[in-house]
């Protein structure tokens, strides 16, 4: 979902081909599979359009990029411990590190709650604030 979103907003700012956006998990559960249907349909609800497939992290991927993203706490620390293992120096941050209005510091797995719509919600605010820290500080 937040690879969506954030892409879009990516575009609407006219910054896509300065920002590259890309999302992958830290496990390898559900790699080549598509969102699930909650997501495909909150994400269709709002105009978002999305064909993307699951895939795990890879080295390369926090070589390459420079801002590395968790949506909550336990993933930040999987990340983490990558980073550890491969010498990488980097900082993890929690999409919502971006959304300082926001109570939650985790966006939660809708998977289990149902709850896509207000998963949405949260992504959307972080996604603003770290569009927004990212053009800030490109300057």
């Amino acid at each position: 979902m937040a690879e969506a979103v954030f892409a879009d907003m990516v575009a609407a700012a006219g910054k896509s081909g300065d920002i590259a956006v890309d999302s992958a998990g830290t496990a390898g559960y559900h790699v080549g599979e598509r969102p699930h249907p909650g997501t495909r349909r909150v994400l269709a609800a709002h105009d978002h359009l999305y064909d993307g497939r699951a895939r795990q992290l890879t080295r390369a991927d926090l070589e390459r990029f420079d801002y590395l993203i968790a949506l909550d706490s336990s993933n930040k620390d999987d990340v983490e411990r990558m980073l550890a293992r491969d010498g990488i120096q980097k900082t993890v941050y929690r999409l919502l590190d971006f959304a300082p209005d926001i109570a939650e510091s985790d966006v939660p797995d809708p998977y289990y709650s149902g709850k896509f719509e207000q998963v949405y919600q949260l992504v959307s605010a972080g996604c603003q604030g770290l569009l927004a820290h990212i053009i800030t500080n490109s300057k």
